[in-house]
Parts: structure tokens; sequence; C-alpha cells
């Protein structure tokens, strides 16, 4: 009889437990979605992340820009712009399909809607044809017509020295560029038959 009432309080005891785990398991999965809502969409997140990001940016079959980030992150509100973030690097081609200049910072972004990219944080712009290198805080690349234009100091490294002003404009290029402000000494000589 002992033995009897021991397996049926057994049994009873096991048919609580499931029955209490299944109230228990319908119970707690309740999802209230304001509460989700509130959880998965924060406003200043990204809508998406990528790290080491490479683009190759074409027109007409030609490569215009290749361009390098180690992180990236897209943004859709207020305004779509990607942030490149940790460093990056952007080779811009010629015709031939040539790096003619590199772009290297260590943050940017860039805004499609404007056409615009923004550099800033150790900037720098070479042209590898004329051995020229721009130094700057920051600057900004249009899209549309190739231009670089900075209001910033900005230092440049050529053969013929160095030079230093406030402010630049230039083709993506970096084969030419105009000073806004310019300041510093340049070694100019005379060619022998003037």
């Amino acid at each position: 009889m002992v033995c009897k009432t021991k397996i049926q309080l057994t049994m009873a005891f096991k048919a609580f437990n499931y029955i209490f785990l299944l109230l228990f398991t319908f119970t707690s999965c309740v999802n209230d979605l304001e509460t989700i809502k509130k959880v998965a969409s924060r406003s200043d997140a990204p809508e998406d992340v990528t790290e080491n990001l490479e683009i190759i940016y074409t027109d007409s079959g030609y490569a215009k820009f290749q361009l390098y980030a180690k992180l990236a992150e897209t943004y859709v509100k207020p305004v779509a712009v990607t942030k490149l973030k940790d460093g990056l690097k952007i080779n811009f081609f010629d015709e031939k399909g040539n790096v003619v200049s590199s772009l290297t910072a260590l943050y940017g972004e860039i805004n499609t809607q404007l056409g615009t990219f923004y550099a800033k944080d150790s900037v720098e712009l070479y042209n590898y044809e004329q051995e020229q290198r721009l130094e700057t805080e920051e600057l900004t690349w249009n899209q549309k017509d190739s231009s670089i234009f900075t209001d910033k100091p900005v230092i440049v490294h050529n053969k013929k020295g160095i030079l230093f002003g406030n402010g630049l404009k230039s083709k993506q290029d970096f084969s030419t560029y105009e000073f806004l402000f310019p300041t510093g000494k340049i070694d100019l000589k005379k060619k022998e038959d003037e």
C-alpha cells in the first residue's frame, strides 16, 4: 500500500510539474509590440554596418575611383549618409585606368543626395605623377564636378618646396590647385633662355 501511494504521489508530482511548466511557458511568451519597437529601433543606430568596405565606382565601363574603409555605417534618417570610420583611402583613376591620386583620412562622410564626400582628421591628397602631397584637417570632394575644396589651413609638399595657405581648390587628381590665401616660400628659378 505504501508503494502504491508513493507511485501515485510521484506521478501526481510529475503531472503538476508538466502543467506548471506549460502554464509558465505560455504566460512568459507575451510580446508587447511597443516594448519591442523601443528596444529594436534606436533612432541613432545605423541601418547597415560594414567592416572592410571596398567599392569600385565605374561610369560607362571605366573605373572612376576605388574606396576602402575599415568601418562603414549607413544612416537613412534624417539624411542619407554613410559614415566611414577608423581610416579610409580613395584611389582616383584616369581615363586609362591608372591611379593618378589618392585621398586618405581617418574619418569620412558620403552624402549620396548631394553627391559630396567630406573627409576629416589627418587628411592627405597625393598626386603620383607630380609627387605632390596636400595635408589638411578637412576637405570636401564634390563628385559631380570632380573638385576638392577646403577652407582650412593646408600644407602642400612638392618638388619645389613646401607651400602653406588657408583654403584650397583643386581637381580630384590634384594635378592643379589654387590657394585661397597662400603663405610660405617657394624657390623660383629662371630658365636659362630668358
